[in-house]
């Protein structure tokens, strides 16, 4: 095992099975249904969250870890593994106060337990396939230096975009202005969503249509990718079969070296609703 350990969040949205692989440390997000409180992944699954949904008079509300649980995670690290690095990498800033809450607890513990944090400026597998790639790396022993370089490279790289079935959730969530909601909802386009380089959503293009939406973003990413060896993850919040075909699309098109299908957690999917389904790429490293 390296000597660099990872902590993420909830809503990188990664398999447990490979959560337990790369030995990752998970911290919790939380969603509030009235005065039900659940940790995102811990005590309520996707399938129970989007149930829960359904039958909600409002949408749920989140809320980030408190600096005192990264700290917690942190000083277990620290005292299991003595002469490890920590690497945190968290969800986007602009969307979530996770990563402050991150870097406060960096600063409390200073150098008695030295932790890089890192704002993602993604969310969902899109962290997720940052995460999984600086992980293995830091499992085949590479040290903190080259884990992030390889962050930094990922960062830089890494591509998402995805698809909501309506653009209710995030207008109501405020992470997407209300004008477009409204000519979403008007006109039927099916808006190709993406995050910026702050890691704010933006709508990438608008199409009619989920077919012409699926073209459109494999065309993106035949441009940014060609055939070089690539990892790709696909997040849906209910949408299992049509990931699945998307998936066996993409590795007929693509030199796909990795390949993740995911579920949208109970956070991300408080923000995004049921039918969302996300595409994230990246280069994978030459042997």
């Amino acid at each position: 095992m390296g000597n660099v350990k990872i902590v993420t969040d909830s809503t990188a949205d990664i398999p447990k099975s490979l959560q337990e692989e790369l030995g990752l440390t998970v911290v919790p997000l939380k969603v509030h249904f009235g005065e039900e409180t659940f940790e995102d992944g811990v005590d309520l699954t996707p399938s129970q969250f989007y149930e829960k949904l359904k039958a909600a008079n409002q949408i749920p509300t989140t809320s980030q870890p408190t600096p005192f649980q990264f700290e917690t995670e942190y000083r277990r690290l620290a005292e299991e593994n003595p002469d490890s690095d920590i690497i945190s990498i968290h969800l986007s800033s602009k969307l979530s106060g996770t990563f402050q809450s991150a870097y406060i607890a960096s600063q409390t513990l200073g150098d008695a337990v030295p932790v890089t944090v890192v704002d993602s400026k993604r969310a969902s597998y899109a962290i997720g396939v940052v995460v999984v790639e600086v992980a293995r790396l830091a499992k085949n022993g590479a040290t903190k230096e080259e884990c992030m370089k390889r962050i930094d490279t990922l960062l830089n790289e890494a591509t998402v975009f995805f698809m909501v079935d309506t653009l209710e959730y995030l207008e109501k969530n405020g992470r997407i202005g209300k004008a477009s909601a409204v000519l979403g909802s008007l006109l039927k386009i099916k808006p190709i969503l993406s995050l910026n380089e702050d890691g704010e959503v933006y709508p990438f293009e608008k199409v009619r249509g989920q077919k012409k939406a699926v073209a459109r973003i494999l065309q993106e990413f035949d441009n940014r990718f060609g055939q070089d060896p690539i990892h790709v993850g696909i997040s849906h919040a209910e949408a299992k079969q049509e990931s699945e075909e998307l998936m066996a699309k993409i590795k007929d098109q693509f030199n796909v070296k990795e390949s993740v299908i995911t579920d949208i957690g109970p956070v991300i999917g408080t923000h995004v609703g049921p039918g969302t389904i996300s595409i994230s790429m990246t280069r994978k490293e030459e042997k």
